[in-house]
């Protein structure tokens, strides 16, 4: 190479070497360039604390028949939802005490089927057709539709049953019967009333049908991970057959058929097939025969010879699981990384995603993926929680891994609907023990949750309202 040959490529590596230090002080260090871990863009731009994206809005997630239903099946399904949706009257049977006239008031948000609306129509009701009763102090307008409970009697032996917050006193048709109100001042007073809230109804059948051998396998798998993080939890058996019961608060109903015979008789006082005697049984307010609902023996079609609590049943068996949003709130990254997270801190522990049906009669139940993000096992939740119910097996801290499918379109938390934020839900999970009762299993996963950085805490709420 001559003289001028080397000058000229020396001139050339000047110039290139000018053009790359420019372009290199003009890219931001990343975290991992800083060299100190630090993201120096975002301490320059610190983030909002994560907070509840509130009610995920648009069209209703869940309440229409689940896909794969024959046309007679949907048949019963359209028949039974028309049943869910009817309000009952004194001359059906309704009272003498009860808390609403149908199936629906509990069961409506964001659709026919769901759960506690934005408005408790409890505290219409107590005027409803003439209705004399007052408005117990603990039911609001804004607030979520209520079921009482008295933990003791008043010999201090256990209660736990269902206090109901209205009468027929007073209504159209039910002249001559005067009845009062448990007394639930007192009950307060003494720390003796507690509440649970409507649970959402969304999926019903798919649950109804997953195998014990499932739930129990899934209740094995992981253990060492749940054993560090202090969670146990246990399947509520039912007495009678030893089987496992996974519907209601506490996982303490075993089938759809008596989770509907219950409904009817203690929430709106319907004698039934399941349950045919009246819990009220004052004869001056007896305006009905006893059962109030009954088969039709004479019909000679279905499903409208059916009884009341069997087309409940068929409703909540064939209701489709709520549809999850992909995008809202905060988009498709946040989501899928609120997902991730999810499983990270160990909320997936005990709200497990998918557990999955078993070889079940109708077609559209069977061997299906169930979402339903529970375990369907009760676990010690601490003091904070605890309502002192005792209800099957469960104690009174014990309560079943609440199902998040459908979470994203709830306006009130948790059993008792004490709270409408769902971070404030989250941080309920976490408290020490007392005297009467242990510590709640979630703590460690709760610890977890803390750690988090808010933009990360913020992902992970937005998948949970993305549900």
């Amino acid at each position: 190479m001559d003289f001028y040959t080397l000058k000229r490529w020396m001139y050339l590596a000047v110039i290139v070497s000018v053009v790359l230090v420019g372009c290199w002080a003009s890219v931001r260090p990343t975290q991992a360039e800083d060299g100190h871990g630090r993201d120096r863009e975002h301490e320059r731009h610190p983030v909002t604390p994560a907070r509840d994206p509130g009610v995920r809005g648009g069209m209703p997630g869940g309440g229409g028949p689940i896909v794969g239903l024959t046309a007679r099946e949907l048949e019963f399904f359209a028949d039974a939802k028309t049943e869910f949706e009817g309000a009952e009257g004194v001359a059906d049977g309704l009272g003498p005490r009860m808390n609403l006239d149908s199936c629906v008031g509990c069961h409506s948000q964001p659709a026919t089927g769901g759960t506690s609306p934005f408005v408790n129509p409890q505290v219409a009701f107590a005027s409803k057709d003439g209705g004399t009763d007052r408005v117990p102090f603990f039911l609001r307008l804004n607030g979520p539709v209520q079921q009482a409970h008295f933990k003791f009697k008043p010999d201090g032996s256990r209660d736990g049953g269902v206090k109901n917050t209205a009468t027929i006193t007073g209504r159209t048709g039910a002249g001559g019967c005067v009845l009062a109100l448990p007394d639930f001042d007192a009950a307060a007073a003494t720390n003796n009333l507690v509440f649970r809230l409507p649970a959402n109804l969304f999926g019903a059948g798919l649950i109804e049908n997953i195998p014990d051998r499932a739930i129990l396998a899934n209740q094995a798998a992981n253990s060492t991970i749940k054993k560090h993080q202090g969670i146990a939890g246990r399947a509520n058996h039912n007495s009678v057959d030893g089987t496992i019961s996974r519907f209601g608060w506490k996982a303490q109903n075993k089938s759809l058929l008596l989770n509907a015979g219950l409904a009817y008789a203690v929430e709106m006082g319907i004698s039934n097939e399941m349950f045919p005697t009246e819990r009220e049984e004052n004869p001056a307010c007896q305006f009905a025969t006893i059962p109030n609902d009954v088969t039709n023996t004479e019909a000679t079609a279905t499903p409208g010879g059916l009884n009341g609590i069997e087309k409940f049943a068929f409703f909540m068996r064939f209701l489709a699981p709520p549809t999850p949003s992909l995008t809202t709130p905060g988009g498709v990254y946040s989501i899928g990384h609120g997902r991730d997270l999810f499983v990270k801190v160990g909320c997936a522990l005990c709200h497990t995603p998918t557990l999955t049906t078993g070889n079940a009669t109708v077609e559209a139940l069977s061997n299906q993926p169930a979402n339903l993000f529970s375990d369907l096992l009760v676990h010690k939740m601490g003091p904070g929680l605890a309502d002192d119910i005792i209800q099957g097996q469960a104690q009174g801290d014990e309560f079943r891994s609440a199902p998040l499918w459908g979470l994203g379109q709830r306006i009130f938390f948790l059993h008792d609907g004490r709270t409408t934020d769902l971070l404030e839900a989250i941080q309920a999970h976490k408290n020490a023990g007392n005297s009467q009762f242990g510590p709640s299993e979630a703590n460690a996963v709760i610890h977890n949750f803390n750690k988090l950085d808010e933009r990360h805490k913020q992902d992970l709420l937005n998948f949970l309202r993305s549900l």
